[in-house]
């Protein structure tokens, strides 16, 4: 049940998912690089918890509503569109304002624009809503395999996203000021990637 294919499967779907997900915890890094290390451990939670989450919700929708999930499936990447879009366009267009205001006063490199937790429970969902359809991809497991698989993906999520964040901290600092205006620009970027994605 538990062999080491099992592992490495449940691994690599991780890493696929959490793409998305570390992008956005990048962007959110770039945002507000003086994030505390428990926020920065928040967001990598809160990206996990729904990358490991939706793929369970997706099984057991497969095993309960297929007919119903089928149809609801394509209208997945029009909300992760939807969602990621909104939310980039609003940190786009404060940072634009920021970056004005840097050019005619002294910039500080730690003025406070951390992320909402209603902001970042959005962008848990708009990032993780394509993982529902992993369901079919492990509906052959039992209850038990599924859970599992669940946690494995949730962690590698969890630790690739707090690598984001890092990331994105680090540069953050470093542009300062424009650092808004590339957070939301990327935000946007992997909401159109999500979309094209999914019509190839």
């Amino acid at each position: 049940m538990f062999d080491f294919l099992f592992f490495f499967n449940s691994t690599m779907i991780g890493i696929g998912l959490a793409m998305d997900a570390f992008s956005v915890s990048l962007a959110n890094g770039l945002n507000d690089p003086c994030m505390r290390r428990r926020k920065m451990l928040l967001t990598a939670a809160v990206f996990g918890l729904f990358q490991g989450a939706m793929p369970l919700i997706g099984w057991f929708l497969v095993h309960s509503l297929a007919e119903q999930f089928s149809f609801f499936e394509q209208f997945i990447p029009w909300i992760a569109l939807a969602l990621l879009s909104f939310i980039g366009g609003k940190m786009l267009v404060e940072g634009i304002k920021e970056s004005k205001e840097c050019q005619t006063s002294a910039c500080p490199v730690c003025t406070p624009k951390a992320i909402s937790i209603a902001a970042l429970l959005v962008q848990g969902v708009a990032t993780s809503i394509d993982a529902l359809s992993v369901g079919f991809t492990i509906s052959e497991y039992g209850v038990l395999e599924a859970v599992v698989a669940a946690l494995i993906i949730a962690a590698v999520t969890f630790v690739i996203c707090l690598g984001g964040v890092a990331i994105g901290k680090k540069f953050g600092t470093a542009l300062a000021c424009k650092s808004a205006i590339f957070g939301g620009a990327v935000l946007i970027f992997v909401g159109i990637e999500i979309f094209v994605t999914s019509l190839f």
